[in-house]
């Protein structure tokens, strides 16, 4: 890998899909800044919460937004997220805060905030960033845009896996909340989940997660290989 040579690289995708895994993986790779958009959001979310700011308030939560601090930190098993210093990294993994985030993210005013920042830390390459817009919001000029796509039954046996729960009450409420928050990522006016029109999508319904960050990695080194001989 050229070290003159630093690029973008986008992975949007629904819940479940698998994005946070395969940018994680993938940034340790290439030797790459992992900037993990929804980290951001389910922290402002937190803060929302703690603060007790309504999240159907955009206005409220803008200031929030404006106010807060939120800053990612590489660690080897994924990025150690910090609130105003704190490090929340395991709280803003739970139900609650997932459910929380998905509702604060909808307000274009608190993705304007969240958005401008985003695009500072990846203004000099050199990252692989996830989220749902990546591709076509934050970064619609990025060298490499990945949309990743799975069934959504296999979306929610990863989720599951990933609370290390096998209950039948727990499946179903996880089935819930993924096909809301599909409904809700689809259907927001400010940018909808939907794949850049330049985007590789990836269906990983059938694919291993080493499977999905060599395929990965494949785009990524044939865009380096193509720029290089533009």
């Amino acid at each position: 890998m050229s070290e003159s040579r630093k690029l973008v690289i986008a992975i949007d995708g629904p819940a479940g899909s698998g994005k946070s895994t395969i940018a994680a993986r993938l940034a340790r790779k290439l030797g790459y800044i992992n900037l993990e958009s929804g980290a951001m959001y389910r922290a402002l979310a937190l803060k929302a919460i703690e603060e007790q700011v309504l999240l159907d308030e955009p206005e409220a939560l803008r200031n929030l937004a404006v106010s807060t601090a939120i800053q990612l930190e590489p660690a080897d098993d994924g990025n150690r997220v910090l609130l105003d210093g704190r490090d929340v990294s395991q709280r803003i993994r739970q139900p609650d805060i997932t459910l929380a985030a998905s509702r604060v993210s909808v307000h274009p005013r608190v993705r304007q905030v969240l958005v401008a920042r985003q695009r500072e830390l990846g203004a000099n390459g050199g990252v692989v960033m996830e989220g749902r817009d990546i591709g076509t919001a934050v970064f619609p000029n990025a060298e490499v845009k990945i949309f990743l796509d799975a069934d959504p039954s296999i979306r929610a046996e990863r989720r599951l896996l990933q609370n290390a729960s096998q209950s039948p009450e727990e499946a179903q409420r996880v089935q819930a909340e993924i096909a809301a928050r599909d409904q809700r990522d689809r259907m927001r006016t400010a940018s909808p989940l939907v794949p850049a029109p330049d985007a590789v999508v990836l269906d990983t319904t059938r694919m291993n997660i080493d499977e999905v960050v060599e395929a990965v990695d494949r785009v990524v080194r044939e865009k380096l290989a193509a720029a290089s001989l533009s």
